[in-house]
């Protein structure tokens, strides 16, 4: 017999909030309440790395790509550094997080970078130049001035 959980998960969700609002502890269903907040950690930590890794890519794109840069580019790399932050204050235990993921998130933005601008896979280096505080520093712009960040 098949469980709420596999046939209705909103339905399960649902059911499972009354019980603990109820304090029926006896009735909930562990198994399943545990697989999903470990579920939801790592939802977080996936978010984390995936926006790393857009911000990089852009990043990367910034730097490489000097005659495309455009208000769009300038506007993901803004939205993701505001996105980051705001994720790691919601979670201030991810911090710790983000030094293990800065290679990682590096190798998927250089991914994207390559398959953006057509442009050779070697052009970019294979290790991340900046530093976790360049990547979200407001003021950083891989070869940008402040006056030419201006124009945009």
């Amino acid at each position: 017999m098949q469980s709420l959980y596999e046939t209705d998960f909103y339905g399960w969700t649902k059911q499972q909030v009354q019980l603990l609002r109820n304090k029926q502890w006896n009735q909930l269903d562990l198994n399943y309440l545990i697989e999903e907040i470990e579920s939801l950690g790592r939802q977080e930590r996936q978010q984390l790395r995936n926006r790393l890794s857009i911000l990089i890519a852009h990043l990367l794109k910034w730097e490489y790509q000097p005659t495309k840069r455009s208000r769009s580019w300038l506007a993901t790399i803004r939205v993701q550094r505001r996105d980051i932050l705001r994720l790691l204050k919601d979670n201030p235990s991810l911090k710790p997080y983000l030094l293990e993921i800065v290679s990682d998130s590096y190798e998927n933005g250089r991914d994207l970078a390559v398959a953006e601008t057509n442009l050779p896979f070697k052009t970019f280096p294979s290790e991340c130049l900046y530093t976790l505080e360049e990547v979200l520093d407001n003021c950083f712009y891989p070869g940008e001035s402040s006056k030419e960040l201006e124009e945009y």
